[in-house]
Parts: structure tokens; C-alpha cells; sequence
């Protein structure tokens, strides 16, 4: 494995190379890979923080038993406080460690450590607050990917778009990702999700306050290990949860931090929307029980306000597509 430290300081200013960065791993039933994971991580990484989420297998202990390298921190929780919990507790142990970027590595080997260099690129340069993987750039990857998790993962972005309001991010629920620690402080780590939906909830979070988040192309490894997440079983779940956000930040982005011409063109274009609606449908169901056919005007009364509403309904998810954070926070922190 090259030295990842010279690449950096390559790539970015000469005092990126001085850059403390902290790994994160959340493991539930990881004892049969952690071990393998945490012999690939590079020189690059100053801390390596193992959470034992309850593990039934007893992974954190196993670690600590086997494990030599004194850059690794081991945490075990006495309850299972889910993928999210375990990594918001990673979080506070990197604060402790002065860690300056924290990255996110799950424990069952499917993200490979010597992408974290080109991870966290982003961050280092300036670019971006948060970083995260995306296995949809490489269409090689793609055809190794389940059919099931493409579908699951495909439904998923979309609504993680429409509820998080980056629009150009892509794979919301890649969990190998990297922050600057001044906006993880920042950020309501409390009121994150602590399951699955961690990852998605992350962006809401990052959203509201306005960060800027980078998309970075991975190459996802499929051995034989079973994933944890069901796309099947978490779909629905899910949806309603980006449903919740969605409003949650429209509340928040248009109506409480800001109201402008975006949210005069919502709230005009629900309103004529549903008059539209109403109104055709009880004169629909009138001509029907009465056998009348509506006239002109009746059609144009109902016609006009949905055309004229869906209009500023488009205008107003045009703006807001445009709307995502372009300005990184962490500098001025």
C-alpha cells in the first residue's frame, strides 16, 4: 500500500500532512472480519475507534485480545444502541482524541481503507464539510450489486434527495463516509437516528445546517458476509421517515430561517392544487349521479388552478434544487 501521507500532501496544502484523522467502526457480529479490516488501514490514519455494539459474538473483546496496534481505541456498549448510536458514540471518542476528520468504516469488509485517502480529499482541500462513497458512479460495481439492494437503493436516493434537499447526491445509504470534526459538533448528534437510517438522517441534519457534501466514487466489495440491512424490510420504514424530514425541512428552510418568492410559489401552488381538486372532483361525481355533462366554464374552473399550481409547485422544486449549500462551513468555524 503506498504512503497515503504523501499523497496527501501532494494533493492539498503542506500542513494537510499534519491532518489527524480518526477511523470509526461500528460492529455487530464483526468477529470473523474485524481483524482483516483493521490490518488494511494505512499509516494515514491516527486513530482506529472499534464500538462494540452489544455484540452477542463479543467482537470488542476479541479486538482487545488480538489486537497490537496502539492506535486502536476499543468502546463496548452494554446495550445495542444500532449502527447509529454506535457511531455517534465513535464521534465523541475522536472529539476526545482531537481527531480533525472522522471517517466511517462499517467492520463487515465490504469498503476498502485504502479509499480513504481519496475520501477524504474533499475535506482536505477545502471543498466540502462532509464526504461520503457512491457505489453508482462505476457501472462494474453495479452489476456485482444484489438486485433486490440496486432496486432498494435506487427508491431510497430518490427520497433521500427529495428529503434531505441535495439533490446531486447519490447512494444515501453508504455508510463509508467521512466528516470534518468541527461540523460534527455542530450538528444535533442527539436527535440523529440511531438505526439504519443514520446515514440518511445524517444529510437532513447536515442540510439544516447548511453544509456542503461531496459525492466520492467507490469501488463496493461483496464477499460472502451477509449484510445486517434488508433493503426489503427497511423500505417502507424509511420512506416515512424521508417523508417526515421532507416536511421537516421545508419547514425549517422556507417558512422559519427564510421565506421567499420559493415560498409564496408553494404556498399558492398547494392552494390552487387543492381547490382544483376538490372542485373537480365534486363536480365530477355531480354530473355523474346526475347524468348532466359539465360545462365549459365548470372544466376551466377546475383545469386552470391545477395547471397554474402545478406550474409553481415546479418552479418552487427548481429552486430548491438549486438551493443546496455550496459555501464549506468548516473554515469559518
Amino acid at each position: 500500500m503506498s504512503d497515503l501521507n504523501s499523497e496527501i500532501g501532494s494533493e492539498t496544502s503542506p500542513t494537510s500532512a499534519a491532518v489527524s484523522i480518526a477511523v470509526v467502526i461500528p460492529c455487530y457480529r464483526e468477529k470473523h472480519q474485524i481483524m482483516t479490516v483493521l490490518s488494511k488501514f494505512d499509516t494515514l490514519i491516527n486513530h482506529i475507534i472499534v464500538i462494540d455494539d452489544a455484540c452477542p459474538d463479543k467482537t470488542g473483546e476479541h479486538v482487545s485480545e488480538n489486537a497490537k496496534d496502539p492506535r486502536i481505541h476499543v468502546i463496548i456498549h452494554k446495550k445495542n444502541l444500532g449502527v447509529g448510536g454506535a457511531t455517534i458514540s465513535g464521534y465523541r471518542k475522536a472529539f476526545e482524541l482531537g481527531a480533525d476528520i472522522i471517517v466511517k468504516v462499517d467492520g463487515d469488509g465490504q469498503m476498502d481503507p485504502a479509499m480513504i485517502h481519496t475520501l477524504v480529499q474533499p475535506i482536505l482541500r477545502g471543498e466540502a464539510d462532509y464526504a461520503k462513497g457512491n457505489r453508482f458512479y462505476r457501472l462494474n460495481g453495479l452489476a456485482k450489486m444484489p438486485g433486490i439492494r440496486l432496486f432498494g437503493n435506487l427508491v431510497l436516493s430518490f427520497a433521500s434527495k427529495m428529503s434531505s434537499g441535495y439533490w446531486k447526491i447519490f447512494d444515501p445509504t453508504n455508510g463509508f463516509t467521512a466528516i470534518h470534526r468541527k461540523v460534527a459538533q455542530e450538528l444535533a448528534l442527539d436527535k440523529i437516528s440511531n438505526d439504519y437510517f443514520f446515514e440518511s438522517d445524517m444529510l437532513f441534519q447536515l442540510n439544516i445546517a447548511r453544509a456542503v457534501v461531496a459525492d466520492v466514487p467507490i469501488q463496493a466489495i461483496y464477499g460472502e458476509e451477509t449484510s445486517s440491512l434488508k433493503i426489503s424490510h427497511v423500505m417502507f420504514p424509511f420512506i416515512a421517515k424521508h417523508l417526515a424530514n421532507f416536511l421537516r425541512r421545508i419547514l425549517y428552510s422556507y417558512f422559519l430561517r427564510d421565506f421567499s418568492i420559493a415560498s409564496i410559489e408553494l404556498i399558492i401552488g398547494l392552494i390552487f392544487i387543492i381547490f382544483g381538486a376538490i372542485f373537480g372532483g365534486l363536480e365530477w361525481y355531480n354530473s355523474t349521479v346526475t347524468g348532466t355533462t359539465a360545462s365549459a366554464g365548470t372544466v376551466i374552473i377546475a383545469a386552470l388552478p391545477l395547471l397554474v399550481g402545478s406550474q409553481l409547485l415546479i418552479s418552487f422544486l427548481n429552486f430548491d434544487v438549486h438551493n443546496q449549500p455550496e459555501r464549506p462551513l468548516h473554515p469559518n468555524l
